[in-house]
This record gives C-alpha cells, structure tokens and sequence, in this order.
C-alpha cells in the first residue's frame, strides 16, 4: 500500500514520485508487453479505447443499437429462433412479447425512426408447425427392440 499523499504537495507532483519511485525500485520491468508501442487502431478516433474494449471483452455490438434497430434485427432472426421453441405456448409468449415491445418503439418518439411493423403471429405459428412434423416424427419413431427374453420360470410355466 502507497503512503498518504503529504499535505501541501500536489496531486501531481506526489502521483509522479511514486511512478519514479516505482521504476527506481524495478516494479515495472516484468510487464506483459514491456518495450513495444501501444497497439492503438486510430489515434484520431476518440472512441478507440470503447472500440478497443468491445473487441478485448469479446462483448456483443447488438448491445450498442438503438431499441429500434434492435427489434428490426430480432423481427429478421424470428424463424431462426422459434425453431428451436418446442411448445406452441412458448412460441405464442415470445410472439406476443415482441408484439408488445415492437408496438412500444413505435409509440416512442426518440431516437431514430425505422419502420419495423408487428410480427404476423399466425404465419410465424403456421411456419414453425410445418418445420414441426419433421423433427416430430423422427423423435417418435418407435425402434423396434427385440422381444424380451423369457426367464426360466416363465418357460417352464407356459
């Protein structure tokens, strides 16, 4: 832990001694990285260091949209991902939720305007049944098993 800043001496000047003091001692000869230039993308871009950390963090950039935008992006991806809903119910709650939430962008008036209407809820149902046989009657194919084996004291009572 860092000593007290002294009273009387400036923020600046006391932060600037303990660097020194701290290089004296050897305490920044083992970084990661010691010796080669800064990777910076632009140096004119005032939002490197947002940039930077989006790409480090590995963060997902739909985040960073605006509401309606993002609700664009959703409506275009609907198919993708009421595929994988296995319940009619479940799928009618997302629609409806997207429902509300697309009708609410549309009441707000900030932010930027991108016409983006309700989701037709019986097409998206329609489309999901139709993709539904096919993965059904794969699952509920019976295999047919072998007759079980009698045992011993079956046979012998038969």
């Amino acid at each position: 832990m860092t000593e007290r800043k002294p009273p009387g001496m400036k923020t600046q000047d006391w932060v600037e001694a303990q660097l020194q003091r701290a290089q004296r001692a050897g305490e920044f000869d083992d970084l990661a990285g010691a010796g080669k230039p800064l990777r910076l993308a632009d140096a004119h871009d005032p939002d490197w260091w947002v940039k930077d950390f989006i790409r480090r963090e590995n963060l997902e950039t739909d985040a960073l949209l605006p509401s309606a935008v993002q609700l664009r992006k959703e409506k275009q991806q609907i198919h993708e991902k009421v595929r994988g809903m296995r319940r009619e119910s479940d799928v009618r709650e997302y629609l409806a939720d997207l429902n509300k939430r697309i009708r609410l962008a549309i009441r707000d008036t900030t932010g930027p305007v991108v016409p983006t209407g309700p989701v037709n809820e019986d097409a998206v149902i329609a489309q999901w049944r139709m993709d539904r046989p096919a993965r059904e009657a794969v699952a509920q194919s019976p295999v047919e098993q072998p007759p079980k084996k009698k045992s011993f004291w079956q046979r012998l009572f038969s």
